[in-house]
């Protein structure tokens, strides 16, 4: 019985990491460039974020 609830802390951790790399992929794209990066385009699966319209 351990060993079939094993697996559920585990897919937690999992999904875990996959969605905390995601979302800090996302955020470091829409983030200003780190020197040598300025030139680099944003992929086409990444979306824009824009800070200024949120502020209305």
């Amino acid at each position: 019985m351990q060993s079939n609830t094993l697996w559920i802390p585990i897919a937690v951790l999992i999904v875990g990491f996959i969605a905390a790399v995601s979302i800090g992929s996302i955020a470091w794209y829409n983030s200003k460039r780190p020197p040598g990066w300025e030139d680099k385009e944003r992929p086409d699966y990444v979306p824009q974020v824009n800070a200024e319209d949120d502020n209305n």
